[in-house]
């Protein structure tokens, strides 16, 4: 598989493993055995397709998918070597403590707790990508420097990044921060194609821009890499049935069309889609079935013409671009 250079010296497959669904069970029952053998298939299969980066967040199954991941590294060690290791921390829930309520939490003391939480999980010494995973309304940008000053120099994360922030929130973390941002991590598919929307309804009547305008543009500017969560819309595209919302069945019908001609599956157009867009987009796949995230590898090998590709916009925008 093709790759990114994600920052100096760290290059990571153009396609992304997201590992929140390794345990679906978001409570405290413990990590069973099937488990641990489905993850250890998925992460053999990622890394047969070229998959080098997984990601993972604190709060994934409240810890466990990172803690059944590092079972997988702990049975088979010599794997962490091929991989590209991310997790995201600042989301806290409302049960944590007890009373509480769901919040954001940027503080240094969290930021570094969270850290040695995942890497005890994951049972490895350094992440090599940190993302503050939503942004924080109380985010003292002292504070978070200082985090990442302390877990720079402890050796325990190499690069930082953030998740679902705006250019203006990046920029007043950029100002206090030391280490580059070298990533932003949106949720982009072709249902939720509002990203890049936005520079196409510029300045036309009826439209307006969001808080989020230009964070495309602006991460292009500023070489963060763009990172897809939920690349696949939730599987809602596999929907065909007459019944079917007029949009994602249009999109979908189109989609398999395409994948016929190209001789892949459906899937590996829809991230063919994303990796044809020029901001160099890295889908992050979480899909627990091999045989699909066997499928989705295929779209690094897929080429979308300009016209194919703005088909497909067209119809998950339900109307012509203006």
């Amino acid at each position: 598989m093709k790759t990114y250079l994600l920052a100096d010296g760290l290059p990571a497959s153009r396609i992304a493993y997201g590992c929140m669904q390794l345990s679906r069970a978001w409570d405290a029952s413990p990590v069973t055995a099937d488990e641990r053998r489905q993850a250890q298939r998925l992460v053999e299969t990622a890394l047969a397709g070229g998959i080098t980066l997984f990601d993972h967040a604190d709060i994934y199954a409240r810890g466990k998918s990172e803690q059944i991941f590092g079972d997988v590294l702990r049975t088979s060690p010599a794997l962490r070597d091929r991989m590209v290791l991310q997790s995201k921390c600042g989301i806290r829930f409302a049960d944590d403590p007890s009373g509480t309520p769901g919040r954001y939490d940027f503080s240094h003391a969290h930021i570094v707790a969270s850290v040695d939480g995942s890497l005890s999980r994951l049972g490895v010494d350094h992440l090599d990508v940190l993302l503050l995973h939503r942004p924080d309304a109380l985010v003292e940008p002292e504070e978070v420097a200082r985090a990442f000053d302390d877990l720079h120099a402890s050796g325990k994360v190499r690069h930082f990044g953030v998740s679902n922030h705006t250019p203006a929130q990046i920029d007043l973390l950029r100002r206090y921060v030391r280490q580059p941002l070298v990533a932003n991590q949106v949720e982009v598919s072709l249902l939720h194609h509002h990203l890049i929307d936005d520079g196409v309804v510029a300045n036309t009547t009826g439209h307006a821009y969001a808080s989020a305008a230009g964070t495309l543009d602006y991460c292009r500017l500023h070489d963060l890499r763009v990172q897809a969560w939920s690349p696949l819309a939730g599987g809602k595209l596999a929907a065909t049935s007459e019944f079917a919302d007029p949009v994602v069945r249009g999109t979908s019908l189109l989609l398999r069309q395409l994948a016929e001609a190209k001789n892949v599956a459906p899937e590996a157009i829809q991230l063919a889609w994303l990796l044809r867009h020029p901001a160099g987009i890295q889908p992050i796949v979480g899909t627990t079935d091999p045989v699909r995230l066997a499928a989705c590898c295929a779209a690094d090998g897929v080429t979308l013409s300009r016209e194919e590709w703005y088909a497909l916009f067209t119809a998950a925008r339900g109307t012509r671009v203006p």
